[in-house]
């Protein structure tokens, strides 16, 4: 199958770029380098069965050109900046809402069917229900990102009535692993580079939060893919476990053998719009056969270990 994979230089791109040719199929990998990185494609691009097209979404007629001979599309192009969402609202309306939109009229001008998204646990809120289900009722938008990811799902959803096409909507708890270049994990290494002996937390630490592994992560969207094949297909990504920051702090900082002095900078939020508790029932995953492999702990230490053998990565985004 040809698949077009967007975001393909993203942390998530490259890494289903990756699995797509090792599957062998076509790839069409579609970036501008925003926040891309080529070095994740350095494997791809030597592959015969890969084309990169470095170009913008936003572009309407070059997207129409683009997806021409695709069959299926992999849409994890986005903003994925949470915190400074406020500071640039346009941005997640551009590139998570209209971007969206773009590549769906490419699919119905190429005739392409089938979609997978990548949209986030976000978009519940702050849930009334913990862990909360795919079936749960939205409460008021409490980000920018959220609420322009919802607003994604919701033009996917009417092309796949309206249009006959087939959608697989992952809301995604955060990932972490290799090629990881935004998060906490990320933010609190690159801190403790900078002075071992003082760490800044935003917030109270008491957030909770959940984590998939990468490959944890491919390998739950392609059970997806083979084990629910309805018109519209929700699926919850995440694990049966979630962390407080100071966990998460505690397994990174002993990891490096280091006592650093916390200071938080107070509240229950670590910033506008952050949600102080995601957890993701994964049942739908579950009850059809799929567990992950990793632990949240073991996530976080081999993504530590893949940014200390890495620095390149803390140096190069932008």
């Amino acid at each position: 199958m040809k698949y077009i994979v967007t975001g393909a230089a993203g942390f998530i791109g490259s890494s289903m770029v990756d699995r797509l040719l090792a599957n062998g199929h076509e790839v069409i990998g579609i970036d501008n380098f925003s926040t891309g990185q080529r070095e994740f494609l350095k494997g791809a691009l030597k592959n015969s069965r890969f084309k990169l097209i470095e170009g913008d979404l936003l572009n309407e007629a070059g997207i129409k050109q683009w997806f021409s001979g695709g069959e299926f599309v992999i849409h994890f192009a986005a903003n994925a900046d949470v915190r400074f969402g406020t500071e640039h609202p346009r941005k997640d309306l551009e590139q998570n809402t209209i971007v969206t939109y773009n590549v769906l009229e490419a699919m119905r001008a190429n005739g392409i069917k089938k979609i997978a998204f990548s949209s986030t646990g976000s978009v519940y809120g702050e849930a009334a229900v913990i862990p909360t289900p795919e079936n749960a009722s939205f409460p008021i938008q409490t980000s920018l990102y959220g609420a322009s990811k919802l607003a994604g799902e919701g033009m996917i959803t009417a092309y796949s009535e309206g249009f006959g096409f087939q959608s697989w909507i992952f809301r995604f708890v955060s990932i972490l692993g290799e090629r990881y270049t935004h998060g906490h994990v990320f933010d609190f290494y690159k801190k403790l580079l900078d002075n071992p002996n003082e760490l800044a937390v935003l917030g109270n630490g008491q957030q909770r939060k959940s984590y998939l592994y990468i490959q944890d992560c491919m390998d739950a969207i392609f059970f997806s893919f083979e084990n629910f094949k309805d018109k519209v297909n929700v699926v919850n990504l995440g694990t049966n476990e979630y962390c407080q920051v100071n966990d998460s702090i505690a397994l990174i900082t002993g990891h490096l053998g280091l006592k650093p002095t916390l200071k938080y900078s107070g509240g229950e939020r670590g910033w506008i719009g952050d949600n102080p508790f995601i957890f993701l029932d994964t049942a739908k995953l579950n009850n059809a056969g799929f567990k992950p492999k990793l632990t949240i702990k073991e996530a976080i230490i081999k993504t530590l270990e893949y940014l200390i053998k890495n620095k390149w990565v803390l140096e190069n985004r932008q």
